[in-house]
This record gives C-alpha cells, structure tokens and sequence, in this order.
C-alpha cells in the first residue's frame, strides 16, 4: 500500500496576507499526544465546523484509508502563468455553491468565526473579528489571537492553490477557481510561522508539527482532492496513507 515518507518537513503553510488571521477550536495537545481542536474531518465532509480532530480509532483510520485511495495520481505540471488573482481576490464572498458564501462577511473573517472561541467584533460590525482564541491543530498550541498582530494565525490553503494549478486548475474556469480559494473545506486558521514555511507542497514534503494530527489533515487533503476532481502526485498518496496506516 502506502510507502512511508523518508523525511518529512515540520513546517507550516502557504503565506497569505498579514490580516488572515484566524480563531481556534476545542482542546489542544502537545506533538506526542496530537491536537484534538474540532470535529473529525470524515465526520465534516462539508469543512463547516469547527477546526481538525484528530482520528483515534482503528475503525475511523481504515475509512480514512479508503478514502485516501480513492483519490487519482498524476505528476505536476508546469507552474506557468499561476498567479494568485487566477483565483479571484483574496477572501471573495462571492464564491458559488459553497458555504459561507454570499453571506455579508468575507472569507477569512467566516473561517475564523467558525474556528475561533470568544470572539471579540469590531464595534458596529457583524464580520471584522479583533480578538479571539484559536487552538492551533498543525502544532498544538494555544494562541490569544488580536488583531494588532494579525500574523500570528494566518489561514491555510490545506490544498494549496499553486498546487491546484499544477494538478489542473490552469483550465478550469475561472468561478470554480474563485470556489476552491474561497471553500472552508480546503481552508483551516492555524499558527502563522507553521504556515507560512509551507508553501505550495504537497504531503511528501510537508506535514503538520503535530504528528497526532496528521491523518487528520491527510483526509482533509483527500477531500479537497476529491471533490474538485483533482489528482494528487504518487508520493504524495504515498505520504496521505502512510498517516492513516
């Protein structure tokens, strides 16, 4: 089945802008324990509750297994012409056909109102979140989050969008693009250092600190891969399975 990645990369995600910063979960744990911040993700296929669980049971980590497998491979193709705009404007709230969208609030701030715990608003504001507690599952931290110093969370891209371009959103229209950038499915607050070292890697070359979380995050990936009809490259599959065996 699975071959199990050589080394692996303890670092973050993709940068985004200063203000993508983001709210937390339930619990929080330290690396030999794992992060417990949410809901499991088999159990949120849609991404619309709160944060990344982590799956302990035999019986969830052979579902995660299937799942895992059913995703296609492919190699990468050419980063040519990617740009972050090709994905529309960061944190639109017009999105079609997925959650959250068309809502009155942007993106970011709808992740972070879904992740974080005692949230604090701007004042005459619905949306703008200025204080919040996020517990982190890419690392296991707990952050008091303000917005003063917004790049401490940042949000992640679990599929990152150079990523999507390599693998086939280079012809896809340019909507559905704007829904895989904006879909709470493939996006997650977390640790803004963590984040911002991942980049555009895929699970071979990069997974979460917290080890307890990462068939968590390996399913998480597959059903953004799924359902965007987006392939995976092989050490990549490879990596996803090795984290649910």
């Amino acid at each position: 089945m699975a071959g199990v990645v050589a080394a692996v990369m303890l670092a973050g995600c993709g940068p985004i802008d200063a203000e993508s910063a983001g709210g937390g979960g339930d619990t929080a744990s330290g690396d030999k324990g794992g992060a417990s911040t949410g809901v499991n993700p088999l159990d949120n296929p849609k991404g619309t509750e709160r944060g990344l669980a982590v799956i302990k049971s035999d019986k969830d980590r052979a579902a995660a297994v299937k799942l895992i497998e059913k995703v296609p491979t492919k190699g990468r193709g050419a980063k040519t012409g990617y740009d972050r705009d090709e994905f529309g404007y960061a944190w639109a709230d017009n999105a079609e056909d997925i959650p959250f969208a068309h809502n009155g609030c942007d993106t970011r701030n709808d992740v972070l109102a879904r992740d974080g715990e005692d949230l604090k608003y701007r004042s005459g504001s619905k949306c703008v979140l200025v204080e919040m507690t996020l517990h982190d599952p890419y690392t296991g931290r707990t952050i008091e989050w303000r917005k003063q110093d917004a790049a401490e969370v940042q949000i992640d891209h679990v599929m990152p969008l150079s990523y999507d371009w390599q693998m086939g959103a280079s012809r896809w229209s340019k909507a559905k693009r704007v829904q895989i950038a904006n879909d709470p499915l493939n996006l997650m607050p977390v640790d803004g250092r963590t984040n911002s070292s991942k980049g555009d890697s895929g699970p071979a070359s990069w997974l979460p600190p917290s080890k307890g979380i990462r068939c968590s995050y390996a399913v998480r990936f597959a059903q953004v891969a799924l359902k965007y009809d987006l392939p995976v490259t092989s050490p990549d599959k490879d990596a996803m399975l090795a984290q649910c065996a």
